[in-house]
């Protein structure tokens, strides 16, 4: 089996005190270390344990800059043979433009399964794996957290609201869109760190693509960024249920401006 894995590096923010660039369209980031987005990361470890079960190969894609490669060399050391960056120059990105990259970098490719992460951490659209679907028309299934292939289709288990599940078939080739939890990503060894490093990395631009103007104008436009207000310290409410319940009601009724109720 064929696979690819659409992989993103991402800053990692967590632990870091955001601070806006000048014209407010962006966070800066020159401050800020860089790794394997979360979602992304359990997508390549589904690809490279489908691959240990039954063989086949795995390609790992991106978008991105010559800093990003450093992705796709912790996916070629997790396991995966083959890595593509996807250069996208001054290209404005947003989940259409990413999505026809993509589409244009792995349609040539063998894949009888394409991975991708639910949403990325850095602006949380979680729409690129339908869109890319879309462009390579396969059929495709979202948060997933439990799949298995038999044969010609792919079983997979789709998380729904309210902690429900459903299980649906899908034809091969397909696209899913992957679950965190859904495995254990594996810590990357040295021996796999070695072994990536002797890989070359295919470097692609939109030209060499065949992409056309049309294909690279964004859907989206980002006006501005900027930092949720700060808000007054919680209020702590104390006494017996009655009580409070009757509290929480008045807090209610101040906030909407009436009294009846």
């Amino acid at each position: 089996m064929d696979i690819v894995v659409c992989v993103k590096n991402v800053p990692f923010t967590q632990e870091a005190d955001l601070v806006l660039e000048p014209g407010n369209k962006d966070v800066r980031k020159d401050n800020l270390a860089y790794v394997i987005n979360e979602w992304d990361n359990y997508a390549a470890e589904e690809a490279i344990r489908l691959k240990e079960a039954s063989g086949g190969s795995v390609t790992a894609v991106t978008v991105g800059s010559e800093e990003d490669e450093e992705v796709l060399r912790r996916c070629l050391a997790m396991g995966a043979d083959r890595a593509v960056r996807v250069d996208p120059g001054d290209v404005t990105l947003d989940a259409s433009v990413t999505a026809a990259l993509l589409a244009a970098a792995v349609k040539p490719l063998p894949h009888d399964l394409v991975l991708t992460g639910v949403q990325a951490d850095d602006m949380n659209h979680g729409v690129v794996g339908p869109l890319l679907a879309e462009r390579l028309h396969l059929c495709h299934a979202a948060v997933v957290n439990g799949l298995s292939v038999n044969g010609s289709t792919v079983e997979a288990t789709v998380e729904l609201d309210g902690g429900q599940e459903e299980l649906c078939s899908l034809p091969l080739p397909a696209l899913l869109s992957v679950q965190t939890g859904i495995n254990e990503p594996r810590y990357v060894s040295i021996m796999g760190i070695r072994r990536a490093a002797k890989i070359d990395i295919e470097v692609a631009s939109p030209d060499s693509l065949g992409l056309f103007s049309a294909d690279l104008t964004p859907d989206l436009t980002l006006e501005e960024m900027y930092l949720p207000p700060e808000t007054g310290a919680a209020e702590m409410l104390a006494g017996d249920g009655p009580a409070i319940a009757a509290r929480i009601l008045a807090i209610i009724r101040e906030k909407v401006g009436g009294s009846n109720g």
